[in-house]
């Protein structure tokens, strides 16, 4: 088969700070690397990871204000280049049914599913996002596959919008590419992470209510009544300033640091004494599987989904309740303590990025598929 002449797509709102947007980079460079043109389909041109698409992969800019508005561009992109198959991922899937459907192209239509659609159905206050469950029942069966990124997400999807469970397909997203080694290698640019400074505490994402920072810095200033230690969060967001609050308010202003959106957390994440995932729901975390392949030492709530089968039950890493201040402090001392448990090697091998790319391939492309 001449892979020439299959052309696949990758539909993305933007390019904004999300694990979502740095994974299906990492596979449209996988894919372009196996010969395939690849095109990575954006409502908008826009976002902190702009300058991290793979040259070998085509931009397509649909310039619409809003993900809703893309529809018309998308559709004349379906009509133009009529690639093979399109894999949509978060608010852009239905608007990549609808675009099919109405464009009246062969293209097979994969839907990824990033997040436990129960639980952003339930924490957004957005009406789209409560209609969300209504809407994926009614129009995801016009999807040629839909891809879950965890057996919890899938679960979760099955049950929350009534999809049949072997309809959905899992595939972990594709966390560890060749390109890690070298970037854990990078020098870490914070003062904290220099030789001889107190243990650097290490959590990562957007600061967001999802995350659940504010339990972290409390369990953080629990942890500094018994252990010299240091917190560093990266990521940007709304919740920057109530944050930045509740750190003064527990003077904590000279022991935490938020440094903001950093392009390259691996080598932070290879320096830090604990990484920590306070998050109240997930998919498939891949800040929790990229410390998981730097080696850090790992602490993650127990939310739905994707901790407990990254860390295998607690194999690699201590699981706790979601909104635990006092379980999660105590999981820190531990591991602060050398009293955890440390990833293995093949505790990332499932999240390899050839492994992952395969799986994908398999379904864009009406191939038997091999993932679960």
């Amino acid at each position: 088969m001449n892979t020439q002449a299959k052309r696949l797509a990758i539909c993305v709102p933007d390019m904004g700070a999300g694990g979502a947007e740095r994974s299906m980079l990492k596979l449209a460079g996988e894919l372009a690397a196996r010969g395939y043109p690849v095109d990575l389909v954006l409502a908008r041109a826009e976002g902190p990871h702009m300058a991290e698409i793979p040259p070998a992969v085509r931009l397509v800019d649909l310039k619409a204000r809003r993900v809703l508005l893309s529809l018309p561009g998308l559709i004349r992109y379906l009509r133009h280049e009529r690639p093979a198959a399109l894999l949509s991922v978060l608010h852009a899937n239905l608007v990549a049914l609808w675009a099919r459907r109405l464009a009246g192209v062969p293209t097979r239509v994969i839907v990824s599913e990033r997040n436990t659609l129960s639980s952003e159905a339930q924490h957004y206050a957005d009406l789209r996002m409560r209609l969300m469950p209504q809407l994926i029942r009614l129009f995801y069966r016009w999807a040629d596959g839909i891809v879950a990124v965890s057996n919890g997400v899938a679960d979760d999807l099955a049950h929350t919008a009534g999809i049949a469970r072997e309809r959905i397909t899992v595939i972990y997203n594709p966390i560890v590419t060749p390109s890690l080694i070298a970037q854990a290698k990078a020098p870490v640019d914070h003062p904290w992470f220099q030789q001889g400074e107190a243990p650097v505490i290490l959590g990562a994402g957007r600061l967001c209510n999802q995350k659940d920072f504010p339990t972290l810095i409390r369990a953080f200033a629990r942890v500094r009544k018994s252990h010299l230690a240091r917190l560093v969060i990266l990521g940007e967001g709304e919740e920057r300033p109530a944050l930045e609050a509740l750190i003064r308010q527990l003077g904590l202003e000279s022991s935490v640091d938020l440094p903001g959106f950093v392009a390259n957390p691996l080598p932070y994440m290879a320096h830090a004494a604990v990484f920590v995932l306070s998050s109240r729901w997930e998919g498939l975390p891949g800040a929790l599987i990229e410390a998981l392949y730097c080696g850090a030492p790992l602490v993650s709530t127990d939310c739905p989904s994707g901790p407990r089968e990254i860390l295998a039950d607690g194999a690699y890493g201590q699981l706790v309740p979601v909104g635990d201040a006092d379980a999660l402090a105590q999981a820190i001392e531990r591991a602060l303590d050398g009293k955890a448990p440390k990833p293995s090697a093949e505790s990332w091998r499932p999240y390899a990025s050839e492994t992952v790319a395969t799986q994908y391939l398999d379904l864009l492309l009406g191939t038997p598929a091999h993932a679960g």
